[in-house]
C-alpha cells in the first residue's frame, strides 16, 4: 500500500520539481503522514526529519530545508535563486529576498512557486515562494522576490 502512496508523491514532486525530482526528495524508505480529519496525505518524514508538506489548498508541495537539500543535487536544477553572499546570513535568518539581490535564477520560475534559495558556493540557505517571475528577478533593482520560509539560522536556533 505504500508505494502507491510513493508513487503518487514522487509522481507530484515530478510535475512540480521537474523529471526525476521525485526519487531525489523522497528516498523508498520515506514515513508518510496521512490527515486524521481527511485522510489525505500530509507530511512526508525521512530519518525522522520533516522533508515536505502536501499543501490541501493546490496539491503542491512546500519544502522544508532538509527537502530542498535533496532536491538541490539533483541535476539540471529547476527552481532555484541564487543570491550574493553579504546577504546569505539576512535571508538564512527568514527574511525576504529583494530582487536587488538575486545573482541569477530559473527563468522558469513562475510567481508563486515553490523555490530553494543558494549562495555563491551553491548552498542550500533557505526555501520560500516565489513573488516575481524569473525573468523580472533578473531584470528588477527592486521589490521582493522570493517570500523566505525557512531559513538556515532558523534551524540551527531549533537545535539548540
Amino acid at each position: 500500500m505504500l508505494d502507491k502512496f510513493l508513487l503518487k508523491i514522487r509522481s507530484i514532486a515530478d510535475y512540480q520539481f521537474g523529471r526525476h525530482a521525485g526519487e531525489s526528495l523522497f528516498p523508498n524508505n520515506v514515513d508518510i503522514l496521512f490527515s486524521r480529519r481527511t485522510g489525505r496525505i500530509r507530511h512526508v518524514y525521512w530519518k525522522g526529519k520533516l522533508l515536505a508538506t502536501l499543501r490541501p489548498t493546490d496539491g503542491f508541495f512546500s519544502l522544508t530545508l532538509e527537502g530542498a537539500r535533496s532536491l538541490s543535487k539533483l541535476v539540471p536544477q529547476r527552481l532555484w535563486v541564487k543570491v550574493q553572499n553579504d546577504v546569505t546570513g539576512f535571508i538564512s535568518k527568514g527574511r525576504t529576498v529583494f530582487a536587488k539581490h538575486v545573482i541569477n535564477c530559473d527563468i522558469e520560475i513562475r510567481p508563486g512557486e515553490e523555490v530553494v534559495v543558494l549562495n555563491n558556493q551553491n548552498t542550500v540557505i533557505a526555501v520560500g515562494r516565489a513573488v516575481l517571475s524569473g525573468e523580472e528577478m533578473k531584470a528588477f533593482n527592486h521589490g521582493a522576490a522570493v517570500r523566505v520560509r525557512w531559513g538556515n539560522a532558523e534551524k540551527r536556533e531549533e537545535e539548540r
